[in-house]
């Protein structure tokens, strides 16, 4: 018992040396699913960023001897039980059922296709810098990879998935970046000001609540010009989903303002002669960011199923923009779910970031709080 009072009192002395970030940071580490769900959101954005490398196919390749093809699985023993170091797969071998005309693809064992890591294959240009034609992995040119199987187009649904996460993944930053800037911005002089500011902005606020927000959505995407560029739709897709979600953070904000612009220290500014701008910049703002970078991190799964939601519904992102939502398209009808339920592969990807992201949003929020325990 000693031995233990003295660990604890040494643990007590250690931390108290530790300044508000070490601390936050201490009690983030304790939370191993949001550690965890950290290391699988960077792993992720770390291929969407490099996905030309990571994605075996450009997005519009197309394979036409493969047409709704299933996944290929991957093999290290052959057909005579002979071991390989170099893991392969097998070709597709299509037979037409003469009873429901269903294509229907089985391993051609005759055709082995070795895996190839950091190997030339199709040609890209890596972020419209410069060409390029190295893969992480891909086959032989005369040879075939699917390992998430083809969609009606023959197109790898593997490649798709990773160029689709650059664009779902990136318009949630950008999105909540936006919704970061409106939401502090209003909820700040709301809070700030008080008064008829104050409640202007919140009769706002609650009218903009009480709207349906899918329909909202729906209304605002289906009102962008079609002559539009992928580009310019994609930006447009982002202002309409932050001009939404502001309010919410903007609510935070404005308590936030409202509790602290009556302590000592922005009272102490205020009789020194500083600025407006400058309290609410060097002193109020920094006395509550981990609280906003928590809700910040909260908000990006909403983004994300948002822009799936609109695209999937064929008023948001469209063809040629590859995205999860986009993706998803094809799944709508049930009949190709039941024959093809591989196409339901980005669903999946969508499941996992949005459980991670807010796996990761509690871990931050509870080391934020200086009165929260330990997250396990």
């Amino acid at each position: 018992m000693t031995s233990l009072r003295n660990q604890a009192t040494i643990d007590k002395a250690a931390t108290a040396e530790l300044s508000s970030a070490q601390l936050t940071w201490l009690r983030f580490k304790r939370h191993r699913l949001a550690v965890a769900s950290g290391m699988f959101l960077i792993a992720i954005y770390f291929v969407a960023a490099f996905c030309e490398f990571f994605a075996p196919y450009d997005p519009s390749w197309r394979n036409s001897k493969a047409i709704f093809a299933p996944p290929q699985e991957i093999h290290f023993v052959d057909e005579k039980g002979d071991f390989h170091l170099r893991p392969f797969v097998y070709g597709y071998h299509l037979h037409i059922n003469p009873d429901t005309w269903v294509r229907e693809y089985e391993e051609d064992k005759s055709q082995r296709y070795p895996l190839r890591f950091f190997a030339g294959g199709i040609e890209y240009e890596f972020w419209n810098l410069f060409r390029a034609n190295r893969h992480f992995v891909t086959v032989e040119a005369n040879h075939y990879l699917h390992f998430f199987g083809t969609d009606k187009l023959g197109r790898d649904i593997f490649s798709r998935v990773i160029y689709g996460a650059r664009i779902s993944l990136s318009l949630g930053l950008i999105g909540v970046a936006l919704t970061i800037v409106l939401g502090v911005l209003i909820g700040g002089l709301a809070g700030y000001l008080g008064g008829r500011v104050d409640n202007l902005i919140q009769r706002s606020i609650e009218v903009l609540q009480s709207i349906p927000t899918l329909p909202l959505w729906m209304a605002l995407s289906a009102a962008l010009p079609v002559h539009w560029s992928p580009l310019t739709v994609y930006f447009g897709i982002i202002v309409i989903l932050s001009l939404i979600q502001w309010t919410g953070l903007a609510r935070v904000v404005r308590g936030r303002f409202l509790a602290l612009r009556e302590e000592d220290f922005v009272v102490a500014a205020r009789l020194m002669g500083a600025s407006q701008f400058r309290i609410i910049t060097r002193h109020l703002l920094p006395s509550f960011m981990s609280h906003i970078i928590t809700t910040a991190t909260l908000a990006i799964p909403g983004m994300i199923l948002a822009e799936t939601a609109l695209s999937f519904l064929g008023v948001g992102l469209r063809s040629p923009v590859v995205s999860w939502g986009v993706l998803l398209q094809q799944a709508q009808n049930y009949q190709v779910i039941v024959l093809t339920p591989w196409l339901l592969i980005p669903g999946v990807f969508v499941i996992l970031v949005v459980i991670a992201f807010n796996l990761l949003g509690d871990g931050m929020r509870d080391a934020a709080d200086p009165y929260g325990g330990n997250a396990g």
